[in-house]
């Protein structure tokens, strides 16, 4: 019954993904139709568009359960970085000059925006390679944080998975365009922004709730990590300098990507980037922050994740972290889980 019900979410999730790519088939008559959905995307959709790129599976299976691992509760610190210099200031700095660049010069891509501007054909042909080669390995990235979900909730083998998500998203996105993905990411960061808030809740519970969840990290003391007591709930954690390094690394690097900066072109007006900032952030703060912090808590479950014999190292990577603390929960959480990183 239980995995009737789960198997029934995924469907809906997928029948709707797909629905919503032929309702958008209208605005794909042209080139910037496909593409951009005709510059006509309102705030809404271009904010949870961009979030729904910037907090993908990568940070909630992989990052959340690294950094939380090693920073604790103070991992939330990341989160609260990725909203602010991550979406706040990328929406200041880059939203409405982008927007007027690339509509003055008639880009409709990062390659075709850098070969106009630099009237440099090499430019453009060098930029769409780099954007090619490095995509593969975020993308895989992505499918291995979706294996493990999949293989904890379905027993799917990873192939299998690969092989569904790619068919189902090629489906959408070429009917539909960009139209049909920012109003699919739309319907997604919904499930997002509710869906972490349970899953936290669920997580804390288990542990005595919020309190008791703090009272627990107190306790732990890793010595190849600090030898100091509760440095795992403390404010800044074992490691402050990395730990803005990292909040760097995770918040800056996401204004050159081009999947996130393509956002600004669509908008469809310079007042809509205003509230597009405001809706982004708030987005951010809940998602990011929310994942971070459901990430600080992982060293609760320290006892059913398997290390290797050097009783350090993890034996199935950080990757393995936060499925194991999920793995507890009822069904129809775990469902819903397994939708809010499809959704991611």
């Amino acid at each position: 019954m239980d995995m009737a019900l789960k198997v029934i979410m995924l469907v809906v999730f997928f029948g709707v993904m797909i629905g919503v790519g032929f309702y958008a088939k209208k605005h794909t008559t042209d080139v910037k139709g496909f593409v951009l959905g005709g510059r006509s995307v309102g705030p809404w959709l271009t904010a949870f568009a961009y979030g729904t790129s910037y907090f993908s599976a990568v940070i909630f299976v992989g990052y959340a359960g690294q950094f939380g691992w090693k920073f604790g509760i103070a991992s939330t610190w990341i989160g609260i970085g990725n909203a602010v210099i991550g979406s706040l200031l990328a929406w200041v700095v880059l939203g409405r000059r982008t927007r007027i660049m690339t509509q003055h010069l008639d880009s409709a891509t990062m390659p075709q925006f850098f070969g106009a501007r630099f009237n440099n054909k090499g430019l453009k042909i060098a930029s769409s390679v780099i954007v090619f080669i490095f995509l593969i390995p975020y993308t895989a990235s992505l499918y291995n944080g979706l294996s493990r979900l999949f293989g904890m909730a379905f027993n799917i083998d990873y192939s299998v998975c690969i092989i569904i998500m790619s068919i189902l998203t090629a489906i959408y996105v070429i009917a539909g365009g960009y139209m049909a993905t920012a109003i699919n990411d739309f319907i997604q960061g919904i499930i997002m922004l509710a869906g972490i808030i349970v899953v936290i809740a669920a997580v804390l519970k288990i542990n005595g709730g919020f309190i008791g969840s703090l009272d627990g990290l107190a306790k732990i003391v890793d010595e190849n990590v600090s030898s100091t007591p509760g440095i795992f709930n403390s404010f800044f954690g074992p490691d402050p300098l990395g730990l803005g390094f990292v909040v760097v690394l995770t918040s800056l690097g996401t204004w050159g990507l081009p999947q996130m900066v393509q956002k600004f072109y669509a908008i469809k007006s310079e007042s809509d980037i205003k509230k597009g900032t405001i809706i982004s952030t708030f987005f951010a703060i809940v998602v990011a922050g929310g994942c971070y912090f459901l990430g600080g808590f992982g060293r609760l479950f320290s006892d059913k994740i398997e290390l290797l014999d050097d009783g350090v190292t993890l034996k199935n990577g950080f990757d393995s972290i936060i499925p194991t603390m999920l793995s507890s929960l009822h069904p129809i959480l775990i469902g819903l889980v397994v939708i809010l990183v499809l959704s991611a």
